[in-house]
């Protein structure tokens, strides 16, 4: 079993934040230090920070509900210096960081998770997104948001580019002989010359190639071409379910889409999101469940919700049911709540409180019933592992590490010791030859 913690650099849920075991040290080197240390102290495989580029807007038009609320983005710190600062006070902990392909150049991101790959020795991870928020379009000089083909034929070519960047260096072209002198061979180091669609890139890249070969790749697509894309490049997938039945659906349906592009389904490694409530008795965990629950403001679960799908939720009753639409937004969030509604016949404003205060694969309970239930969906087919995110932050990563951990350990799904040294080791994944992002994109050698 691999696990990933999922930390917001800033407020994550609207209503977590107003619990008592909540520290509000978004603004704090320290305290993502520590969350770092906590989290290698149980073996976890990475720390994973999602990103957002605007404060969402998609709620009635306004800015309000975010930032009155504490939700989704009200806050949020770029996550490339946090994880740097996390490097440097671990030795194994994978750092990942989300970084879009929509509003960055191809150059500019091989060169920076080259750059973190090296200094934290092998441990760099780039989870992939593609914009899709008008809000966020309007931060970078565009009028509107790309449509999601554009967006992904446009990630596409982005993904070949950063391979191409980072095999541009030979493994072994850094020499540093001082007596010939020789520091690098120019055999070694190679121009990359592409011309696209959508990028122009000379290259080469002025980072050596990673540790890793190629930092490793997440990404969280639940569309249909999201899927395609993730099957095609990702080592890791990043998603959400609502069951244990849509968990299995999802993860038999990306390893046969890996095995149509000529992967082996053990090269993705599948973790669904988690958010465990752990008490000192199965009662008192849902009693803690409950109390955070009654934290959650509606209209903050609703405009979080909003953002996720890019639909403006605000126009329809808050007490008739979600009714179905496009959503141009995160497919899998749709899919999730609309499985929640016709479950549990919920309204908006109720499936708002729901969603702003949701228990992803509702393992709530003692730390040995939420190791009962994380290790039946690894055995059953549902996941490679899990990514943990927490009601309130560092307390939940910190409840989780020292009852479940231990747990999971005793059982033997779980590692005691971490078995490599780069993130790609101790997930179990091999490191790219040069040339892997050919095989990756079905381009021609």
């Amino acid at each position: 079993m691999h696990l990933a913690a999922f930390i917001t650099a800033g407020p994550g849920r609207p209503g977590g934040w107003r619990m008592a075991d909540s520290v509000p040290g978004w603004l704090d080197a320290g305290y993502y230090q520590n969350i770092a240390r906590t989290l290698e102290d149980g073996r976890f495989d990475l720390a994973f920070f999602p990103d957002i580029l605007s404060v969402p807007d998609r709620f009635g038009g306004s800015t309000d509900s975010q930032l009155r609320y504490g939700a989704l983005g009200s806050l949020r710190v770029d996550p490339l210096p946090v994880i740097a600062s996390m490097a440097a006070v671990t030795r194994h902990l994978g750092l990942a960081a989300t970084v879009t392909t929509t509003y960055t150049q191809p150059f500019n991101i091989a060169r920076t998770f080259a750059s973190l790959d090296h200094l934290s020795a092998g441990r760099a991870a780039w989870n992939i997104v593609t914009s899709f928020q008008e809000s966020e379009a309007r931060n970078f000089n565009l009028d509107q948001q790309f449509d999601r083909s554009t967006r992904y034929e446009r990630a596409h070519e982005f993904l070949q580019v950063t391979g191409k960047l980072w095999d541009s260096w030979d493994d072994d072209a850094l020499v540093l002989d001082a007596e010939q002198p020789l520091f690098a061979d120019p055999e070694k180091v190679h121009r990359i010359d592409h011309e696209g669609h959508y990028f122009s890139v000379q290259g080469p890249l002025n980072v050596p190639r990673p540790p890793q070969g190629y930092p490793v790749l997440i990404q969280a697509g639940a569309s249909s071409k999201g899927k395609d894309f993730a099957a095609r490049w990702s080592d890791v997938i990043f998603c959400s379910h609502a069951s244990k039945e849509s968990a299995q659906a999802f993860y038999t349906e990306i390893k046969e889409r890996a095995a149509t592009f000529g992967r082996a389904p053990e090269e993705i490694k599948i973790l669904p999101s988690i958010t465990p409530v752990v008490g000192s008795t199965t009662a008192r965990a849902k009693e803690l469940a409950e109390e955070i629950f009654e934290l959650v403001p509606p209209i903050g679960g609703l405009s979080t919700l909003a953002y996720h799908l890019d639909v403006d939720l605000s126009t329809f009753p808050l007490d008739e049911r979600l009714p179905e639409v496009e959503v141009p937004g995160v497919a899998g969030h749709y899919h999730e709540v609309r499985e929640i509604t016709e479950r549990e016949g919920l309204t908006l404003r109720e499936l708002g409180k729901q969603y702003g205060g949701r228990y992803e694969g509702n393992f709530i309970g003692t730390a040995d019933e939420v190791a009962d239930g994380l290790q039946d969906w690894f055995e059953d087919g549902a996941a490679d592992g899990f990514t943990l995110q927490v009601p309130y932050q560092p307390g939940g990563f910190e409840t989780f590490t020292r009852q479940v951990v231990p747990q999971l350990q005793k059982r033997g799904i779980f590692r005691t010791e971490y078995e490599g040294t780069t993130l790609r080791e101790n997930l179990g994944l091999a490191r790219p030859a040069a040339g892997e992002w050919k095989r990756r994109s079905g381009a021609r050698a």
